[in-house]
């Protein structure tokens, strides 16, 4: 079996790629958060603009996606304010977000995090309380909880740090 690849996302990625966040999606309600992505998130425009900004990256094997993730560089507007704790550093930080898996590769989480200290030695990453599996997976990857922030719906996020 050949090894797993981590690249960036093309367009011609888009269909396997809504395919992966719908497993994602079962996935999450099978284990008790159903809340978090609903039925319908990340919507297919948010993932094309993904692509297009050169921000998604996909886990491949054998040339089938089994994975996805962006990797946002510089500032994300919701870490602005953070409620409950502080940010361990204000240096330059790449975010990962909409991290998902088709359920076939193990250990998705920490390869994107591999993949992405690569080109940025500061992360963050934010999950929801729910989330009970990314959050285990998140601390496995050395992050620490730095506190509560508020995405887009005014929602609130476990927000984590790694300056490795």
């Amino acid at each position: 079996m050949q090894d797993v690849v981590i690249r960036q996302a093309v367009q011609a990625d888009l269909d396997p790629v809504m395919e992966v966040y719908a497993s994602a999606r079962r996935f999450m309600k099978e284990t008790g958060n159903s809340t978090q992505w609903g039925d319908d998130f990340p919507p297919r425009e948010l993932i094309d603009g993904r692509i297009c900004r050169g921000e998604l990256y996909v886990l491949a094997q054998e040339g089938a996606i089994h994975a996805a993730f962006a990797l946002i560089l510089g500032p994300d507007p919701t870490y602005a304010r953070i409620e409950g704790g502080s940010w361990e550093s204000d240096s330059p930080y790449g975010t990962l977000h909409q991290v998902a898996s088709d359920g076939s590769v193990r250990g998705v989480f920490q390869r994107a995090v591999d993949f992405s200290l690569g080109r940025r030695r500061h992360l963050r990453v934010d999950t929801h309380a729910d989330n009970k599996v990314m959050q285990a997976a998140i601390l496995r990857a050395g992050f620490q909880y730095r506190g509560i922030i508020y995405v887009r719906d005014h929602s609130p996020r476990l927000a984590y740090e790694l300056v490795a």
